[in-house]
């Protein structure tokens, strides 16, 4: 995928939000203090902003086709060029130790918790043999970072030979060949399940997944968890996917962050229900909260008004919507973090 080709196309396109009223995000009682997440492209680059942030509380972390904490150091330059491919234009990656030292930083000041959160967690990452998107020297920067802070056997590093930039399913029956970068980003390869394999990893031995999604997939409202519609580059609404054995309380939370150009604005529910994820749930007392971006450049509709530049739906990796797009403050973490709240809240609050 041609991404800066992409994003002059979009820039063509309309701004258009996911129409429709969505009932809010229901309190099921999870456990609110060992979360995982996952994330792929943008998505994964959230999934490492908000595991970092949120260390004491988030235990792993997997992360496809994306790079280091705060590489982009507030700039689409830097994000287009040294965190996507690297080269002469933007030069190299931060190095591990590079990405460490502004952590620390960013942990005395407050804005994150410590990184001493980090060092019982376990990690999975994924760079495709084929992904021209998204080099694999990023993604092995990431892996600097975190092998400075997890035990070397916490961490699985897979490198699929033949898998382009997209997420790895076996439930999408209309998913792309393995080695293409096309939307929606849903590939299949073989037998390779990514969603069972990060997972089996972050929590360890699972039992085997559904034949068939016997959960259920419910909408909600994400405009109680931000300023206004549309606000902080989140869209409307977002999805939350919940095993019948989950509704009265006691099961454990993954987040999923989707990867740009797949947000429900512009591929309706297809990634929260075909990207491989829900079938594991059903048998292993998971609850799977798919927050949602929206496309958007122009002004925004918060005051005072800021220029937003996010023509394709993409999480916010190098302050799109604001400065503070790292810490917990940040406004989609601070978001998401507010959804995890609810989902942990007890039954029938």
């Amino acid at each position: 995928m041609n991404l800066i080709r992409s994003v002059l196309l979009a820039l063509l396109l309309p701004f258009t939000a996911f129409g429709g009223d969505a009932p809010p995000l229901p309190a099921l009682g999870v456990d609110g203090q060992s979360v995982t997440v996952s994330g792929i492209s943008s998505g994964g680059y959230m999934a490492v902003q908000f595991h970092v942030a949120h260390s004491a509380t988030v235990s792993g972390a997997a992360i496809l086709a994306a790079g280091p904490w705060d590489c982009a150091h507030g700039t689409l330059w830097r994000a287009f060029h040294a965190c996507m491919s690297p080269g002469n234009w933007g030069g190299p990656p931060p190095t591990g130790e590079e990405t460490e030292k502004r952590a620390l930083a960013a942990a005395r000041a407050g804005q994150i918790d410590s990184l001493e959160g980090l060092q019982a967690d376990r990690v999975w990452l994924l760079s495709g043999g084929n992904d021209h998107t998204v080099d694999r020297k990023v993604v092995d920067s990431l892996a600097a970072f975190y092998r400075r802070r997890v035990a070397a056997d916490a961490l699985s590093y897979v490198t699929p030979p033949d898998l382009g930039h997209a997420m790895p399913s076996l439930d999408d029956p209309q998913a792309n060949p393995c080695p293409t970068s096309d939307p929606p980003f849903i590939n299949h390869c073989e037998r390779l399940d990514a969603a069972g394999d990060l997972l089996t990893h972050l929590l360890g031995p699972l039992a085997p997944k559904a034949p068939q999604p016997t959960g259920e997939l419910r909408s909600f409202d994400q405009q109680s968890f931000t300023a206004a519609a549309g606000a902080h580059g989140m869209g409307a609404m977002g999805y939350a996917y919940v095993p019948t054995t989950c509704r009265k309380g006691g099961c454990r939370l993954h987040v999923a962050f989707h990867g740009c150009r797949q947000s429900a604005d512009q591929i309706g529910d297809r990634y929260a229900r075909l990207a491989g994820y829900n079938r594991w749930a059903d048998t292993n007392r998971l609850v799977i909260l798919y927050p949602q971006t929206t496309p958007r450049y122009g002004w925004s509709t918060q005051w005072p008004p800021t220029w937003t530049y996010n023509p394709l739906g993409c999480w916010d990796w190098w302050g799109y919507e604001s400065v503070d797009y790292v810490s917990r403050s940040a406004p989609q973490i601070r978001a998401v973090q507010t959804m995890i709240d609810r989902l942990a809240a007890p039954v029938g609050q």
